[in-house]
């Protein structure tokens, strides 16, 4: 058994089983943390979020509560657009 340390760029590379699993899941926490923080930056209760986003009162319960396993990409990106958000897309060569 072996005691070498391993690095990782981030704890999705470290958890996830493929790389493109790790790039879903750092997208899909980056846009939970915007939604999160637009909700706090508008004053907006759970159920005005909700209107807003176009979903249910428990879905942005499960939001606020960071339950990332059970919105995908689209769900987000649909609810940040519904918010009023833009949202971007950066993409550049992997480290090799």
């Amino acid at each position: 058994m072996s005691n070498e340390e391993q690095t990782f760029a981030s704890v999705w590379d470290a958890i996830e089983d493929t790389p493109a699993e790790a790039e879903n899941m750092k997208l899909r926490s980056a846009l939970m943390i915007a939604l999160k923080q637009h909700i706090a930056r508008m004053g907006l209760s759970q159920s005005q979020a909700a209107k807003l986003f176009g979903v249910t009162q428990p879905r942005i319960s499960d939001l606020m509560r960071g339950k990332i396993s059970l919105f995908s990409l689209d769900t987000l990106i649909s609810m940040a657009v519904a918010a009023g958000l833009h949202v971007t897309m950066h993409i550049e060569p992997a480290a090799a």
